[in-house]
């Protein structure tokens, strides 16, 4: 057995493509530690591998090239583009008004943006609705009474979403001023869609119970369609994305949302705001 630092190009690239089939995504960082080689040479086989269609490079990893069913773990999406993720739930969590009543979809954005409100008592009180056990968990942690989290039931997904009968039975009954949602792919052609077909139920339900929906979506997602269809572009009021999306697909989607905030990845996290102040606009917005 060769050590890693004597692995050929081809038994890195194999150990690659084994990581994409058993997670569904791979980190740079932990492909460095696991191969014993640099950042720029596991930057230059996925590269490799990207160009051969083997895969798909998003920033600070890769994903599975066709996977429009398949859907990595939570804990295998929450690496990959988190940059663009934090800007984009620090603009979002600047559409929440104290007082109102709001839904979390299931998904790593919407996870930095509960962990946003959790941060921010300039925000109660506040309703969450979520179908997401890493979102209720974010939220319970500020221990604070004026933050109530409804919590659905059902059965729990890869994303640690919980999907199915139950959930949706409980969504049924609910309304909230605004959902916000993640996607696994969005395109104006498809619209928004997700890999678990229990999901898309989930997530059509939460738009369906919504005054407003608000959809999280980094660069990385665009012209990206998994198996299922939960909402068409042109159903979305405001969609929040980060300004590495190219200047044509932020045009192509000013002519079909609502609203297009762009979030910059630059800007510093954000003071909360007190209660007299005034929620900001973040990013540049159209409409």
């Amino acid at each position: 057995m060769c050590h890693h630092g004597s692995m050929l190009a081809s038994q890195r690239h194999e150990r690659i493509l084994a990581g994409l089939r058993d997670h569904g995504a791979v980190r740079i960082a932990d492909l460095t530690q696991e191969l014993g080689v640099s950042d720029m040479t596991v930057r230059r086989d996925l590269l490799e591998l990207a160009e051969q269609g083997l895969l798909r490079k998003v920033h600070g990893g890769a994903v599975s090239p066709q996977a429009t069913s398949h859907e990595p773990g939570f804990e295998a999406k929450s690496a990959l583009a988190l940059d663009e993720k934090r800007a984009i739930a620090r603009a979002a969590v600047r559409l929440v008004s104290p007082g109102s009543s709001i839904a979390l979809s299931a998904g790593t954005t919407t996870h930095l943006l509960a962990v946003e409100i959790a941060a921010d008592p300039s925000l109660r009180p506040l309703t969450v609705v979520t179908n997401s056990l890493p979102v209720a968990e974010a939220l319970h942690r500020a221990g604070d009474p004026q933050l109530e989290t409804v919590l659905t039931g059902g059965s729990r997904t890869p994303s640690d979403a919980l999907v199915g009968p139950l959930t949706e039975a409980a969504l049924a009954s609910l309304r909230v001023d605004q959902t916000f949602l993640g996607a696994h792919g969005v395109s104006v052609e498809a619209g928004l869609t997700t890999p678990n077909l229990d999901e898309a139920a989930t997530n059509r339900a939460l738009v369906a119970i919504a005054g407003s929906t608000v959809v999280l979506a980094d660069h990385t997602k665009w012209r990206t369609t998994g198996l299922s269809v939960f909402a068409r572009l042109d159903q979305v009021d405001v969609l929040v994305t980060d300004d590495a999306l190219p200047s044509t697909d932020q045009e192509a989607a000013r002519d079909v949302v609502e609203q297009l905030v762009i979030a910059s990845r630059d800007e510093p996290t954000r003071l909360p705001r007190t209660p007299s102040t005034p929620a900001p606009q973040d990013g540049r917005t159209s409409r």
